[in-house]
């Protein structure tokens, strides 16, 4: 397996909608950008692509990544599409990633999108359902909000999490995103506001939620020959990992805790796992690529993390997936300040402030959610983090997390059905 670099990327604004834009058009906006940063590289030295958009529906066609392949003038080089639910995006980064590691392309453009807006948005929601088994979720009601609503509910009975502690996330995310061009959705909050907006599916309320987006991004994927040809910092991909469950959470069997590196069977002795509290696939996702990347203790070693926060409790879970801290922690630990940035004022008391930044970015509750794009956005801004050219890319540093050195992103489809964690570090 040959090491593998990424080399550049580039991203749209994220936005409500793009009505002057097709999905050709954004994904080229992105792409040239990653070029304009590169200047030493050409498009012939590109072997192929892999393109990441959710659903057909949106854009009312079939083979669209063939459309957007053919828009870059990457004919008739190989190409192909990947789809899974809301962790599109991860699963492409790490498909390209496979083509490159593997020895089979020396170098690869990742390209992801979503065009949202062309529905109003009960019908994009009910698209979005369409990812949970219709069958039988769905006839009963199976939107994805409420399958968030039902697991924090069970989160909170078992662990003791507050609505207080989920509104902190927002706070966190939304205020992250006010220095941070290219999110949707930048503002200001405060915990009763967020509790104060309009409720959505109890506890989860409007200010809880990721919005549907228009959008796009692009990450270029290369060997180490070719990087240390054309890229003066580029960043190792040092870990991947991916996990999986079932489809329906009622079939989720009852087992032990998967253990990370740091962590021992007794510390969750009395824990019944994974429940509905939990994303098995997550942990999995994690301990893959924590052993691919030699990583002992995420705490310790990580700089910091981009997670799929399509909801406030989906961060408050992940979290504890990802061994931030044990299981049943996750309000304490947003409580505790470690997942703010140092030197941003939230408005709230954060003891232990900037510990390990998650989303710097905005993540999806404030930077957007085009599903198609937003795990090669989390890329792209774990990209400019490692090469410390935050400041370059938005405009100014507030976001630049402090002489990072590893950083992980984290993608998310369903209730946990497909996850993706990958590993990147600064070369």
């Amino acid at each position: 397996m040959k090491p593998v670099y990424m080399i550049s990327g580039g991203i749209t604004k994220f936005a409500k909608a793009h009505p002057d834009k097709d999905f050709r058009l954004m994904v080229k906006e992105a792409y040239d950008y990653a070029l304009r940063d590169l200047p030493r590289f050409s498009k012939d030295m590109i072997s192929g692509a892999v393109g990441s958009y959710f659903s057909d529906h949106f854009t009312r066609q079939l083979k669209a990544a063939s459309m957007v392949q053919d828009f870059l003038g990457l004919c008739p080089k190989p190409s192909k599409r990947v789809e899974g639910g809301g962790a599109t995006g991860g699963l492409c980064f790490q498909s390209a990633w496979e083509a490159v590691a593997s020895g089979r392309m020396e170098c690869c453009v990742a390209f992801g999108f979503e065009t949202m807006s062309r529905v109003n948005t009960w019908k994009g929601n009910e698209f979005i359902a369409l990812a949970s088994d219709t069958n039988f979720d769905f006839p009963v009601g199976g939107f994805y909000s409420g399958y968030y609503a039902m697991m924090v509910q069970r989160h909170m009975y078992e662990f003791g999490t507050t609505v207080e502690q989920m509104a902190m996330v927002s706070v966190k995310n939304h205020a992250n995103a006010l220095y941070n061009p290219y999110a949707q959705k930048a503002k200001r909050l405060t915990v009763k506001e967020v509790r104060e907006s309009p409720m959505v599916a109890t506890p989860l309320t409007m200010e809880d939620i990721c919005t549907m987006s228009d959008g796009a991004a692009v990450c270029i994927l290369a060997s180490e020959d070719l990087a240390g040809k054309v890229c003066d910092r580029p960043v190792r991909i040092s870990g991947v990992g991916s996990g999986s469950d079932a489809m329906r959470m009622a079939d989720r069997p009852h087992g032990n805790v998967i253990l990370l590196p740091h962590e021992l069977e007794s510390d969750y002795r009395d824990l019944k796992y994974p429940g509905v509290h939990s994303f098995r696939g997550g942990r999995m996702a994690a301990k893959l690529a924590y052993e691919m990347a030699h990583l002992q203790d995420p705490n310790e070693e990580l700089s910091f993390v981009e997670l799929h926060d399509a909801y406030t409790s989906s961060e408050i879970q992940t979290y504890e997936d990802l061994g931030l801290c044990k299981y049943g922690q996750g309000g304490r630990f947003v409580e505790s300040g470690r997942p703010f940035m140092p030197g941003v004022d939230y408005g709230l008391e954060l003891p232990e402030q900037g510990g390990l930044p998650v989303n710097p970015s905005g993540g999806l509750l404030a930077c957007g959610h085009p599903v198609g794009a937003t795990g090669l956005m989390q890329a792209v801004f774990a990209f400019w983090q490692l090469q410390r050219t935050m400041e370059k890319h938005l405009g100014n540093g507030t976001l630049q997390v402090k002489n990072a050195k590893r950083g992980l992103i984290h993608s998310h489809a369903g209730t946990g059905t497909y996850i993706t964690v990958s590993i990147l570090e600064a070369a």
